[in-house]
């Protein structure tokens, strides 16, 4: 019985995460739906926090409550709200649900429900199905009746999470920053390194130790720093951003630490620089690298002294900052050959942090695919935007030199692209494989243990993209006596997609 399984997970000492997992697929199975989601409201959007039965990406969308007019109708209301199969206003899982995979299928049949935690209200939790009539008015009354049990898993899971920032003496929560912030700077993904590397900020960030951040072009680097600065004790206070490669050597020292009235030719009136703005707070100071030696050696006084000196000024002034800087050169042989200062690197590097790239975190592709898809969903005005199962494929293939900055170009080029070669915006429009103008697919591969090449010109690219894939496959499985798990290794893949592209090429 659904009532007394929710309550014996309830009761169980589970993972937060597994309790509200196993709730929506529970609550899948007993209404016979083809998806469930139980979406957070955080400031006018709804974040999804459990999903079954609708594609992966799905998890990295962030829905804009304005923009979605079936999730506004089921927070206008305190009862369950079922919308007929003949309504009008687009679902926001047309496309998405996994059941039928590769078609791109309206939603026919949607009911959802508010759920309100100590009287505000918490997020929905949603029911599609692709089949017309699938939930009648007793499931709509279940419905209602089984939300109470809803509301207490996650009122249980936020106590566990409060306690959990209670025992590491961790007390900057969202009333001490703005939440749009929160959102606009968020870090999607839930892959283990990325898993790991933020909790690390989290511990580091309750001392005001100055923090490196190390990383590619692209990776986010500053997402990162916001992350370091939303989960410290100086949350509430501001962070000032300054990017150190966009300063020209005569002006730097007087962005960064102010000048007087008459100080150089132009300073019309006194001003004060980026350390004052932030001070109590955070600067994060991006492409330290390019900083000019003369400024080096005065923002070196900073982190000993914590004094500033404004330009054209003799009196200095106390600020008190945390610094978080951020560069993908390598300041080790930029203090080498002399083009960094060593004991301002020293001073800086306190706590290096190296953010891998996205080609090491490939869970967090088709989330962070999902997310560049509702932006384009909204910005374009679409009523759907979606991948293909070959699109995905494609996704997880490349290399991503450009990382995350590269994927979200990517995305946002194919789905203008789309428009321009005639989709509608009324319609459910599908990013294919050839859309994304991905270099993934050699001119020849080897063939067999005779190293015969076998030309793929002249055949449809789909048709390329799979017997490449499958040939490869087969070759990774075969070198490590069928172990999987080995060729996925060696392919590059996480084991569970590896599975789903056997499975789809029809190898397993």
């Amino acid at each position: 019985m659904l009532e007394e399984s929710l309550i014996a997970d309830l009761v169980t000492d589970l993972p937060a995460a597994v309790r509200l997992q196993r709730l929506v697929s529970t609550l899948r199975s007993h209404f016979c739906c083809g998806a469930v989601g139980l979406l957070r409201l955080e400031h006018d959007v709804l974040k999804p926090v459990a999903l079954h039965g609708l594609v992966r990406e799905a998890q990295g969308r962030r829905f804009v409550v304005a923009q979605h007019p079936r999730l506004a109708a089921i927070l206008a209301s305190r009862n369950p709200v079922r919308f007929e199969p003949e309504s009008e206003l687009p679902d926001p899982y047309d496309g998405l649900l996994a059941e039928q995979p590769g078609q791109a299928l309206p939603v026919h049949d949607c009911m959802g429900i508010a759920l309100y935690v100590e009287g505000r209200c918490w997020g929905v939790i949603t029911l599609d199905a692709l089949q017309a009539g699938s939930f009648s008015q007793a499931a709509i009354y279940e419905l209602q009746r089984y939300s109470l049990l809803v509301e207490a898993a996650v009122r249980m899971t936020e106590l566990e999470q409060a306690n959990r920032a209670l025992r590491l003496n961790h007390q900057a929560d969202e009333q001490q920053y703005e939440p749009a912030a929160k959102q606009r700077y968020e870090l999607i993904g839930q892959s283990k390194v990325l898993r790991q590397i933020l909790q690390e900020l989290t511990v580091v960030a309750s001392s005001d130790l100055p923090v490196l951040l190390l990383g590619e072009t692209g990776v986010g680097k500053e997402l990162f720093a916001r992350h370091l600065h939303r989960s410290s004790a100086r949350a509430n206070k501001p962070m000032i951003y300054i990017n150190c490669a966009a300063l020209p050597e005569s002006l730097a020292e007087s962005e960064l630490f102010g000048h007087n009235k008459g100080a150089f030719s132009g300073a019309h009136s006194e001003r004060a620089g980026r350390f004052e703005a932030a001070d109590g707070g955070t600067l994060f100071l991006d492409e330290v690298g390019e900083l000019p030696l003369s400024v080096q050696a005065k923002l070196l006084r900073v982190l000993q002294d914590g004094e500033i000196q404004r330009l054209g000024s003799d009196k200095t002034r106390q600020v008190n900052v945390r610094l978080v800087a951020a560069t993908n050169r390598d300041l080790k042989q930029q203090v080498k050959s002399g083009e960094f200062r060593a004991d301002l690197y020293h001073r800086l590097s306190v706590y290096p942090l190296p953010i891998p790239p996205l080609r090491e975190r490939p869970d967090d592709i088709p989330l962070l695919a999902g997310h560049f898809l509702e932006l384009n969903r909204s910005r374009l005005g679409l009523r759907a935007l979606r991948l293909s199962a070959d699109a995905e494929l494609a996704l997880l293939s490349y290399d991503w030199p450009g990382n995350v900055r590269e994927l979200e170009h990517v995305i946002s080029r194919a789905a203008i692209k789309a428009l321009s070669h005639g989709a509608s915006r009324t319609d459910i429009v599908t990013l294919e494989a050839a859309l994304l103008d991905l270099d993934t697919v050699p001119l020849a591969i080897a063939h067999n243990e005779t190293n015969e090449v076998l030309q793929l010109s002249g055949i449809p690219l789909k048709q390329a993209v799979n017997q490449l894939q499958r040939q490869m496959i087969q070759q990774a499985i075969s070198q490590h006596n069928g172990s999987w798990s080995l060729a996925a290794r060696q392919l590059e893949l996480d084991p569970s997609n590896l599975h789903k592209l056997a499975q789809r090429l029809g190898l397993k």
